[in-house]
């Protein structure tokens, strides 16, 4: 049977993951491997120098789940170094709450876990949804189950992942599906300087939440708006090469 390793940021509770993993369960065996808590923000964190505990729990339904103290990319490296009896098929990370658009793939550990599948070789699916509130996940599952029919399938080029977004409206107003780039995040935040209870100053990144420009067609972030399904390629060269014959000009290779 085809088997499915499942992980998010948002921790073996969010709320994204069970609604995922009944979805993915008329797909294949989908197997829950997640942090035992919020790893939002994270990136693409390993766990080097501590060891990593894994627990056995029940979801909400009552169907049987992992529970890790790692990161996400921690979650699918303890399935695929072992911790499950054979490699996954397919690694599906989501659905997280709150779009991962633009620039946001460096800081996202939904998309982190992608990446780890992705680098071990495993066709990989990362999943958002729009909306930054506990919201309706049914269409959202189920667009990732039949995307994830077509990557068993078809297959996933070398070092390809699928960064997939999805509006948070009622199904009926969604517009359709894009096959899109990244589009540039815009982030305000700021710092926050305060006081502990002895006077000395700590600080707070916070303010408010990242926009983006809707307005560059056949972006991520102009689907969305859109309301649009997003599917962004994502390849792990980030190597610029049309600027490399410009930067060996500078000469500070001889």
């Amino acid at each position: 049977m085809t088997s499915i390793l499942v992980s998010n940021d948002d921790g073996i509770s969010g709320p994204g993951l069970l609604p995922l993993k009944h979805a993915l369960d008329q797909v294949g065996e989908a197997t829950i491997i997640a942090p035992d808590r919020q790893w939002s923000h994270s990136g693409h964190s390993k766990t080097m120098r501590k060891p990593l505990r894994i627990q056995e729990i029940s979801l909400a339904d009552g169907s049987p789940a992992y529970s890790s103290s790692g990161s996400p990319a921690d979650c699918i490296a303890l399935a695929v170094l072992g911790f499950l009896p054979e490699l996954p098929d397919l690694v599906v990370s989501g659905i997280n709450l709150g779009a991962n658009v633009g620039q946001d793939i460096t800081y996202s550990g939904t998309l982190a876990a992608a990446f780890e599948g992705t680098v071990s070789g495993i066709p990989s699916i990362a999943a958002s949804l729009d909306s930054y509130e506990a919201g309706d996940f049914t269409y959202a599952a189920h667009f990732v189950a039949r995307l994830a029919r077509e990557v068993l399938a078809r297959g996933l080029p070398k070092a390809v992942l699928l960064n997939v977004n999805v509006p948070h409206v009622p199904e009926g107003e969604i517009a359709g599906v894009e096959i899109t780039k990244l589009g540039s995040r815009l982030y305000r935040d700021e710092l926050i300087r305060r006081k502990d209870p002895r006077g000395r100053d700590y600080y707070w990144i916070g303010g408010e939440r990242p926009t983006g420009d809707p307005s560059i067609e056949g972006t991520d972030i102009w689907a969305l708006a859109s309301n649009r399904v997003s599917i962004t390629p994502l390849h792990l060269d980030l190597t610029d090469h049309g600027f490399m014959d410009e930067l060996k000009a500078w000469g500070i290779e001889s």
